[in-house]
């Protein structure tokens, strides 16, 4: 009698383990059959910690997390808004669901189908990801991108495709910079640099990622690596170039801005970058040659007629000084170095007639031909200028 008691204890048991699991085939068919609300209920008490049943039946079954995934994935995907209401982020869980399934799977019974499911909820979140992007959701694109590069590196997914998804780090690099998440946006765009991915860009998203940090040895160094894998590229130059400027490195700017006008000798704008690096080592006579080669190149190249005029107007500035330097009892050697001033004036004339035609509505040209045709007592100039001061007041 005591060995039927307990057979009947076993069978009871056992029914008990297969009711909680028929939760799981229950949660399914709801999901199939589209009550979505329903299948969350069912699946919920499968995995109910609190239910001795479910803890000896269905919470520690691969299938049932396998089945959560499912469930959780048809919400993502409904457009039924009642149905969003049911998870805040349904692909976080089907994720989370699936990477339990695996854990749990330790022989591997249903790697095949999870297999499928990983597949499917890779598309799901990139279109997430994408979407999170394009409304600005910076943090949540880049959650949705780093989801995918952990499953990618799971082993049951790996044997499906055993790739490097480089376009997926780039755009998690890309949603860690603009979710301001700097050292992330560094990592995932080195990851991308070492296969080659986006070329010299890259190397240029990782300088402006230190830089978003104040870091502009980082900057440096990466840009330097950029070039030396990429030493064709201008735009890792003009990177270069300029934070040497900001830090005012003027001859580590002039050494890679010749290194730039040797591989682009066509950019002009590069011309009028050395024209201001010579103004800024008081080398006038080569950045007016600069100025003017930029000027060859672009014709209407509105800074490059401005600096170079200015560039005769500040020299007929210093040139007054040394004039009133003078004696006042040497009238005519301060006649002489006057008139060494007007004649600089003179030059920067065109020069800022030039600019002001290109950019008619620039005040500073206009306060600049003032100035110039006062001293230069070009009367009827002045009085035009002075009137299209006050028409663009």
């Amino acid at each position: 009698m005591k060995r039927t008691t307990i057979l009947f204890v076993f069978i009871l048991a056992s029914m008990g383990v297969f009711a909680q699991k028929g939760k799981v085939t229950a949660a399914l068919n709801f999901k199939d059959t589209g009550k979505l609300d329903k299948a969350v209920e069912a699946i919920n008490e499968a995995i109910d910690a609190n239910n001795p049943k479910a803890v000896e039946g269905s919470l520690n079954w691969p299938r049932t997390w396998e089945v959560r995934g499912e469930i959780y994935q048809a919400i993502f995907q409904s457009k039924d808004a009642a149905v969003k209401k049911l998870s805040d982020d349904p692909l976080t869980v089907a994720y989370e669901s699936y990477k339990k399934a695996i854990a749990l799977d330790e022989k591997n019974r249903f790697g095949n189908s999870i297999k499928i499911k990983l597949t499917l909820l890779i598309g799901d979140l990139t279109n997430q990801a994408v979407t999170a992007f394009n409304e600005e959701k910076y943090s949540q694109a880049l959650t949705s991108f780093e989801q995918i590069l952990d499953i990618e590196q799971t082993p049951v997914y790996k044997g499906v495709e055993n790739s490097v998804d480089t376009v997926i780090i780039f755009n998690a690099g890309l949603a860690a910079y603009n979710a301001e998440n700097y050292d992330k946006a560094i990592n995932y765009y080195k990851k991308a640099a070492e296969y080659k991915y986006n070329g010299a860009r890259t190397y240029q998203l990782i300088s402006s990622s230190y830089l978003a940090k104040k870091d502009t040895t980082g900057a440096l160094a990466t840009l330097k690596d950029g070039f030396s894998s990429y030493p064709d590229n201008s735009a890792i130059l003009v990177d270069m170039i300029n934070i040497y400027l900001n830090a005012n490195k003027v001859d580590e700017a002039m050494k890679y801005l010749e290194l730039a006008i040797n591989q682009d000798p066509q950019n002009s704008s590069f011309y009028f970058a050395q024209g201001t690096l010579y103004d800024k080592l008081e080398k006038p006579e080569d950045a007016a040659k600069s100025y003017e080669k930029a000027i060859e190149l672009k014709p209407d190249y509105f800074d490059a007629y401005y600096n170079l005029g200015a560039l005769y107007y500040n020299k007929g500035v210093k040139q007054v000084d040394v004039a009133n330097a003078v004696p006042s009892n040497q009238p005519e050697k301060y006649e002489e170095e006057k008139a060494k001033a007007d004649a600089e004036f003179a030059k920067a004339v065109p020069y800022m007639e030039k600019a002001h035609e290109i950019n008619p509505k620039d005040r500073f040209t206009m306060e600049s031909l003032k100035t110039l045709y006062y001293r230069l007592k070009m009367t009827e100039k002045n009085e035009a200028i002075i009137e299209e001061l006050k028409n663009a007041e």
